[in-house]
């Protein structure tokens, strides 16, 4: 019953109050979609947590794309062997999971430090900020020292089945049962990000500005040489 708990209840109840939460949100509260910026009252730190970041959580989306959502057989297919496999998700998958540790700790300290955005920050920021640290930083110590020091687990056997059984609907939670600890962790940490997506700044990551091209020109104009709205000459 346990099994059956954390591995078919539990990641739905997450996936239904995503998914119910984005749609109550964008039917109801559109205004607050976005994420408010805070570059006004500091630059420099934002930018470079920022980037690396943002940088960091598109390889590392790739990656767990990669490795979750194809199967194995499609790797054996194209002719990569399981140790190629390996060092490339080791390399990348670390590069990334470094990335977005270090961008979330600028971020973090910016946020902590900074009087000014400290003052605009509110529970769902840190919250927001602090569990993407720890599955970010789960993932990355499960990449570069789990991987490297005592196996290299085959998730894509066991975790990756699971996932993809989830989303058809028919769900096999013993393909969990043997799978390390670690790992379990990083999936349930992982799951309750999700649900935490509607109630915080992570609701702007679906957001796509595919309107922007087409909208139209904002227009500004200069004080500057301009006396009761007629230009000087």
């Amino acid at each position: 019953m346990t099994g059956l708990f954390w591995w078919v209840v539990y990641p739905y109840i997450a996936l239904t109050v995503m998914i119910g939460g984005l749609l109550y949100r964008f039917a109801f509260r559109q205004v607050s979609w976005t994420a408010p910026s805070t570059e006004m009252f500091e630059k420099k730190w934002l930018r470079l947590g920022s980037t690396i970041f943002h940088y960091g959580i598109v390889f590392a989306f790739i990656g767990h794309v990669m490795g979750v959502l194809i199967p194995r057989s499609v790797y054996h297919a194209l002719g990569v062997s399981d140790e190629t496999y390996h060092i490339f998700a080791i390399a990348g998958g670390g590069l990334a999971g470094i990335m977005v540790v270090l961008g979330l700790i600028i971020l973090l300290i910016r946020k902590m430090t900074n009087r000014r955005v400290r003052a605009h920050a509110g529970f769902a920021d840190y919250f927001t900020v602090i569990l993407l640290l720890i599955v970010a930083a789960n993932g990355t110590f499960m990449t570069l020292v789990y991987n490297t020091t005592v196996a290299a687990y085959e998730y894509r056997t066991t975790i990756g089945p699971w996932f993809r059984s989830l989303l058809a609907l028919r769900p096999d939670y013993r393909l969990m049962d043997t799978v390390p600890f670690i790992f379990q962790l990083h999936v349930l940490s992982a799951f309750l990000l999700f649900a935490s997506i509607p109630f915080t700044m992570l609701v702007h990551m679906f957001s796509l500005p595919v309107r922007y091209p087409a909208r139209a020109p904002q227009q500004y104009r200069s004080r500057v040489g301009y006396k009761r709205g007629k230009p000087q000459t």
